[in-house]
């Protein structure tokens, strides 16, 4: 696994619950080093090592834990980089959504080793999608579902979102868009600097 995925989870962590709490989750899960380097590689029994220990610490799901950090990784100032990233998808969520299948791409453009899963958005009506998401590892698609329900926020939509579970190696997230306009999104520009 990626160093940045397991970072990703330790800084949700440290920002949002504190580094108590991610001291707890460290010896929960039996680590030998209390953090992550970004670029190094990890096996991925470590990731779900530290989900599951993050999960009896916090006293909460797993996939609750999995959408928090989603949404964190879109909404919080420690990590404006990625919204800008996502927010290159389009001028409003429904470009943003048909953007996500070209993700895994544009994340190795970043970061040339960084193996996201497979990616397919399908429209069913108007409005009506759902996100199909194929990963041998269990959970990236909690982590869609924070990813989305932030973006939309950004963009001002109003919409509806769930989870339906995994079926062999397959994560679909359905997605209902209410309004495009239902509040004034963030800023957005691509100049440096821009918020």
């Amino acid at each position: 696994m990626h160093g940045l995925i397991n970072k990703a989870i330790e800084r949700f962590v440290r920002d949002t619950c504190g580094d108590p709490d991610w001291d707890r989750i460290v010896a929960a899960a039996g680590l030998e080093y209390s953090g992550f380097e970004a670029m190094l590689r990890y096996d991925p029994a470590v990731t779900v090592q530290v989900l599951a220990a993050a999960s009896e610490v916090l006293a909460r799901p797993p996939g609750d834990i999995l959408e928090d950090i989603g949404t964190y990784l879109v909404s919080n100032p420690n990590v404006e980089a990625l919204r800008r990233l996502l927010r290159f998808g389009g001028a409003d969520f429904v470009e943003f959504l048909h953007s996500l299948d070209d993700l895994p791409d544009r994340a190795r453009m970043a970061v040339s080793d960084l193996d996201l899963p497979d990616i397919e958005l399908r429209e069913h009506a108007v409005g009506r999608f759902s996100l199909i998401c194929r990963s041998e590892q269990p959970g990236f698609g909690h982590v869609l579902v924070g990813v989305l329900r932030a973006m939309a926020d950004d963009y001002g939509a109003l919409v509806l979102l769930e989870h339906h579970g995994r079926h062999a190696g397959t994560e679909t997230v359905s997605i209902v868009l209410i309004e495009h306009k239902f509040a004034q999104g963030r800023n957005f520009c691509l100049g440096a600097g821009a918020s």
